[in-house]
């Protein structure tokens, strides 16, 4: 199943951006206007982030969210085959921000939100960086489609890092120059155990494990905003949360991330993944911590 499913992905992926960016029009159509994919969580997320605006004005933001949503999974795909230099070309970094640290000493720990897209931003750094790059993320229970993406984001010599077995699997790097990146506005698994902060206006549960791992290596927390340009193309700017994690006060690293989240979606509110439940779980004042 692997060698099929990856086979035709990178032969999908050598089709030109036209003819892909056509695919993912018709998908658009398909899913928001005859499937209505998870249209309600979406309308439901806008509502609470944006509540200031009309339905009208939601729905507008919606229609633009999904066209950016099937385009993602596009240039996805063509991440299988696309050229180093195009790449680099489409999603743009100010390299010397991230690499002014290698000469210091210092390691970096990169903070990602789920802005699109973010694949690109993964194989981008590990292609440009003088750190080595380390991806966290959570393994997908389909284990074809697991070896594809960990196939996919190592294209570039970045290392997969696998969430629910990080300490272990992290150690092996911990003495070498490093970035890891997280991809960190998830809902955490037990919001139980998470800081619970607020975004948009209410509190709203995050997970822990960025802050434990800039605690634990001491690297400089940046966060990466991301805005889209234009169809396919992608900057990100670099801003420091701390360069000193051990000398910062519980939950201060996690709130400057959401800070940037919350600025990110407000300036391209369309870019960032609405078709998850942001707001899943209510906060509970005798189960979570509020900071």
């Amino acid at each position: 199943m692997y060698y099929l499913v990856y086979g035709f992905l990178y032969l999908v992926s050598l089709l030109p951006f036209w003819i892909l960016y056509s695919i993912s029009y018709c998908t658009y159509v398909i899913i928001y206007h005859v499937m209505g994919y998870r249209k309600a969580v979406v309308l439901s997320n806008l509502a609470i982030a944006f509540p200031e605006t009309s339905l009208d004005e939601r729905k507008a933001i919606a229609k633009k969210f999904y066209k950016n949503f099937t385009d993602n999974f596009i240039e996805v795909i063509k991440l299988f085959s696309i050229p180093p230099a195009q790449l680099q070309k489409r999603f743009t970094w100010d390299y010397e921000s991230v690499n002014k640290y290698f000469a210091t000493g210092k390691n970096l720990q990169l903070h990602l939100g789920h802005f699109f897209n973010w694949e690109y931003a993964n194989l981008s750094v590990s292609l440009a960086s003088k750190f080595q790059v380390l991806v966290v993320y959570m393994p997908i229970a389909n284990k074809a489609m697991n070896k594809i993406f960990t196939r996919l984001r190592t294209r570039f010599s970045a290392k997969m890092i696998a969430a629910n077995s990080y300490l272990k699997e992290f150690k092996p790097y911990s003495k070498e120059r490093f970035c890891i990146v997280f991809v960190a506005d998830q809902n955490p698994p037990r919001s139980s155990q998470a800081y619970w902060l607020p975004f948009f206006g209410r509190l709203t549960g995050f997970v822990t494990g960025p802050e434990k791992s800039a605690r634990l290596t001491n690297a400089v927390c940046l966060y990466a905003k991301f805005k889209k340009i234009k169809r396919g193309y992608y900057h990100a700017q670099l801003f420091e949360i701390t360069d000193n994690p051990r000398q910062t006060a519980e939950g201060d690293i996690t709130k400057g991330l959401v800070k940037f989240v919350e600025e990110n979606i407000r300036e391209q509110p369309e870019n960032y993944l609405w078709s998850h439940r942001r707001w899943k779980y209510d906060y509970d004042p005798g189960k979570h911590r509020a900071l």
